[in-house]
């Protein structure tokens, strides 16, 4: 069964946010609104070149529901990346996987999608296996947990409006909005908690924007072709890249019980998946 263009785009922007991740739990020692200055002006950059190149309006056509991407995606970085630099990569990232299921709820009255009952299934037998995951890692404080899903919430509405946008805009262009968005925020910010990089640090900074400016192109792409039910399920198979990663960069472990919820999220993912392809491939018939 061969997988549809949008599933292989976020199967890649997948792998490339989880790299990203490691490249910021490099940075334990530089503020996050640091860390996302940086990152947004590499970003800010490379999309204007890009779109001038092209010869595309950096401004679109939906400038309201563009600015609204950019603002959710903003809130739900912030609380991201202070999160990932306070608690173990994987655990960080399942927090974070949380965001699917609240893209396919807020998805339903945003854009008016259709989850089937079966899904909902499907949905809670990932989110069961993030409860499980929780419920034995003594390093989430309750703060943690409340941020994370804070976070959850608004990439849910981040990914919605980019979903509305549809084929409307050019990929670059919703991309431009973020660190448009960002920016000045990050600027201010930055100014009064300023660490200065040192060494290595300008190169895992680079990497940093750079690895979030390929991921965000292919995860946009994703979203504008397939249903928001399909593939925002797909960035929890990114769990298995955060706990290789994790372990061998880290050293950072988990019980067979975490390990065991980590099967269940990923047994929900594969699931939906396949009855997703299979539905559309029925209905196509």
């Amino acid at each position: 069964m061969s997988l549809s263009q949008g599933v292989r785009y976020m199967l890649l922007a997948s792998f490339i946010f989880i790299l990203m991740k490691v490249f910021v739990k490099y940075l334990p020692h530089i503020p996050a609104i640091e860390i996302i200055l940086f990152r947004a002006i590499i970003s800010l950059g490379i999309s204007f070149y890009f779109l001038k190149k092209q010869k595309v309006s950096v401004w679109g056509n939906n400038k309201p529901i563009l600015i609204a991407r950019g603002v959710t995606g903003a809130i739900a970085l912030i609380l991201y990346f202070g999160l990932l630099q306070e608690i173990p990569l994987a655990t960080a990232s399942t927090l974070n996987y949380l965001a699917p299921i609240f893209t396919a709820v807020i998805g339903i009255f945003l854009v008016g999608e259709k989850v089937k009952s079966i899904q909902w299934i499907f949905f809670a037998l990932s989110f069961a296996g993030i409860l499980v995951i929780q419920g034995f890692d003594i390093r989430i404080s309750s703060i943690h947990l409340l941020i994370g899903i804070s976070a959850s919430v608004f990439m849910g509405f981040a990914y919605n409006f980019i979903r509305k946008l549809k084929t409307n805009e050019h990929p670059l262009v919703i991309i431009f909005y973020f660190p448009l968005v960002v920016l000045p925020v990050s600027a201010v910010w930055s100014s009064f908690v300023w660490v200065q990089p040192q060494g290595w640090d300008w190169l895992f900074l680079i990497l940093v924007g750079v690895s979030t400016q390929i991921a965000q192109f292919f995860m946009t792409k994703a979203y504008q072709k397939e249903e928001l039910s399909k593939v925002s399920i797909l960035s929890y198979i990114s769990i298995i890249y955060s706990l290789l990663f994790g372990y061998l960069l880290f050293d950072e472990s988990f019980n067979l019980v975490t390990y065991g919820g980590m099967g269940l999220v990923l047994l929900g993912v594969v699931l939906n998946v396949l009855w997703k392809t299979r539905h559309d491939l029925r209905t196509a018939e």
